[in-house]
């Protein structure tokens, strides 16, 4: 079984293009650039199925086409209307951590060069010009701003993200007591 954490959502499917079974597909991160990744897996129904690639290509700076394996009609692809598309972060291993996106860290631990853990990153909030984290703490929700400046280093393998925040941004009491 998938679980959330192994994977990052890379886009949504629109509607289907043209009678074959194509997708077009509005995606966030354009990992197809970086990565030759041989399935997505898509939220169907609340659980996280993996579908195989027969092919894609892309059609502008945030849009694709993709016909999936076994998606031969577009009554088929009907059902892929506005399902989220997630790409697993470990085939995304091997993309440097310049090259990856912010929601990637989506699942990750993040933690703080002063205070310590702060929490886990459960969304991303791009409502404003700057993107923030959605960061569930044990006193409820922090936005935190996703900047290149703050990030102090990356640990893929524990899912963390070490960040330098500026002073009184995290309330030293919010922080999450290291065991």
């Amino acid at each position: 079984m998938i679980r959330q954490e192994e994977v990052y959502k890379i886009g949504v499917f629109n509607k289907p293009h043209g009678i074959h079974g194509e997708l077009s597909m509005t995606f966030t991160d354009d990992v197809f650039d970086r990565v030759d990744g041989e399935y997505v897996i898509c939220l169907m129904d609340g659980i996280l199925v993996p579908f195989f690639i027969e092919e894609y290509r892309f059609r502008s700076d945030s849009t694709l086409l993709m016909k999936l394996d076994r998606v031969d009609t577009a009554e088929e692809a009907r059902r892929f209307t506005n399902v989220e598309v997630y790409f697993p972060k470990q085939e995304a291993e091997e993309v440097p951590e310049e090259d990856l996106t912010w929601s990637f860290f989506i699942g990750y631990i993040l933690e703080d060069l002063h205070t310590g853990e702060v929490g886990k990153i459960t969304d991303l909030d791009t409502t404003t010009p700057n993107t923030l984290f959605v960061v569930e703490t044990p006193s409820g929700e922090l936005l935190v701003p996703a900047h290149e400046a703050l990030i102090a280093g990356v640990d893929r393998k524990h899912m963390r993200l070490v960040m330098d925040l500026p002073e009184g941004l995290i309330d030293p009491d919010l922080a999450v007591e290291e065991s």
